[in-house]
């Protein structure tokens, strides 16, 4: 049977007090509990402040950290491509898949987390956030041992089936042992640097990936062409730069200084605290793990359709996918800052809210992802050009770039509203709105359209699943504002 409006509601309002979930520590300091309570007192702004100062508060420092982690992609993809080669791009883009595949572990944890910890603190109840924290830490250490130690064992054969070839698989090998083995530092870095922003500290977050970022733009070309470590130096140069951002963010953590810190008392792994991690985490591992399949399926479409040039239409898709993800991060961006103000209103019951940070975030991703189109399909040749000086490579990218990002602007308001589900702790729905662009659509599509023009059809695959995948997520988004939210708002309007 369908849950009732007001049991549904009333979900948010009850987290935090049911017996069989965490309980408050019986033996916790007054002193300490309420330092707590008073430094984080911050984040009661949050239901306070004007939606527009919220999200520059918020989102500012998500898109300058976002935008930075895009930088510096793009930065290891230039220099791998002028300082090693065209096919070291196409080995480079031969990994995506992989990484996806990895990162969708992390983000499970990092999003999961941000998102409970931000409804925790909606109700002011400190000490489960701080649970929260410390179940983090540990689910990603043990997903890193086992995520790394696995993909690191059957290392070959998996690059071989996500496309590779016997001249690009040395390139992807090589980058992504060192990347593997750095695997435990990256996934603490990025879970605990989600929660820093989810529980106060947005500017604390962006310096966190700035470090990253800095240390690897530093690194990568003195690795790759001072020392001469070719590829393995860009995986090296960008270990160097999360370890030193993870020991950043570890120390945030581990200070009594911080509103939320790791606390001996309180519980390390909880099974209430890891069921709602992996719920809410799952629509952005399964996006992750969509991602993975996907470009499965452009690598092996290009590659059969590419013909002799196969190799180098991975190349041009490794140029669009690092400039189509530049934009897409900064919409990420947008949505890192938006998702502690949804989960704190939906939490305290600030419904008006809730729908005015929605509103706000749509138009700011599509202007984003606006801007994205006019650059691409205006300056293709000069994209191009920072990451090679082979004219094969960059005509082919020239067409992929034409079509490609025909749609593109609509992307923005998609990617909104999907991650607008996972902050209001409606995953199902943000997990639809995945399949439907990464699994319902674009797959079909690579399976026909290719068959019709060629390599021209791969790029026009993507451009088709984003646009349908848009209008389902208006339609998706406008049933459950008139069928589910207007329904809390009346409960809510009667308590009052």
């Amino acid at each position: 049977g369908r849950v009732s409006a007001e049991s549904t509601s009333a979900k948010f309002q009850l987290m935090g007090k049911q017996v069989n979930d965490i309980k408050m520590n019986d033996h916790t300091d007054y002193q300490t509990a309420t330092k707590t309570v008073s430094a984080s007192m911050s984040t009661e702004d949050l239901g306070q402040k004007s939606i527009g100062r919220l999200l520059a508060q918020y989102s500012v420092p998500a898109i300058i950290a976002s935008v930075a982690t895009s930088l510096y992609n793009i930065v290891d993809s230039i220099f791998i491509g002028r300082g090693v080669g065209p096919m070291a791009i196409a080995g480079l883009a031969i990994t995506f898949p992989l990484m996806n595949l990895v990162a969708a572990f992390c983000m499970m944890i990092a999003a999961g987390g941000a998102t409970i910890s931000s409804i925790f603190l909606g109700q002011k109840n400190y000490n489960r956030a701080t649970d929260v924290v410390n179940n983090v830490l540990v689910l990603c250490l043990v997903h890193s041992a086992i995520i790394g130690g696995l993909t690191l064992l059957f290392l070959d054969p998996i690059l071989y089936f996500f496309g590779a070839t016997d001249e690009t698989v040395v390139y992807a090998r090589e980058f992504m042992e060192v990347i593997l083995l750095g695997t435990p530092i990256a996934f603490v870095f990025i879970g605990l640097n989600n929660l820093m922003r989810a529980t106060g500290y947005p500017k604390k977050a962006m310096i966190s990936a700035l470090i990253s970022v800095v240390v690897n733009v530093i690194l990568a070309p003195l690795f790759i062409f001072k020392l001469k470590w070719g590829i393995q130096g860009a995986a090296l140069a960008t270990v160097s730069g999360q370890f030193v951002a993870f020991i950043w963010v570890l120390a945030h953590f581990m200070s009594k200084k911080s509103s939320i810190h790791f606390r001996w008392k309180n519980r390390w792994l909880s099974r209430s605290i890891v069921k709602r991690i992996y719920a809410i985490g799952l629509s952005p591992f399964l996006m992750n793990v969509c991602a993975c399949v996907v470009v499965i399926f452009i690598n092996r479409a290009l590659l059969d359709y590419g013909g002799d040039q196969g190799n180098l239409c991975v190349g041009a898709y490794g140029i669009i996918n690092r400039t189509t993800m530049f934009f897409v991060m900064v919409v990420f961006g947008v949505t890192q800052g938006m998702q502690p103000i949804l989960g704190y209103n939906m939490g305290a019951g600030h419904f008006q809210r809730v729908k005015s940070t929605l509103h706000t975030g749509i138009w700011i991703g599509v202007a984003i992802t606006a801007l994205g189109w006019m650059i691409s399909e205006g300056l293709p040749d000069t994209i191009s050009r920072m990451f090679t000086t082979d004219e094969t490579l960059i005509s082919l990218s020239r067409e992929g770039f034409r079509i490609y990002f025909l749609v593109y602007p609509v992307v923005g308001c998609q990617i909104v509203i999907q991650n607008f589900f996972q902050s209001v702790g409606k995953p199902k729905l943000s997990i639809f709105l995945s399949l439907t662009r990464q699994l319902l659509f674009l797959i079909p599509f690579l399976i026909l359209l290719p068959r019709i023009w060629g390599v021209d059809g791969v790029w026009a695959s993507m451009a088709a699943s984003d646009f349908l995948a848009f209008a389902v997520s208006l339609i998706t988004l406008w049933w459950w504002m008139r069928h589910v939210m207007s329904k809390w708002e009346k409960i809510e309007s009667k308590k009052q």
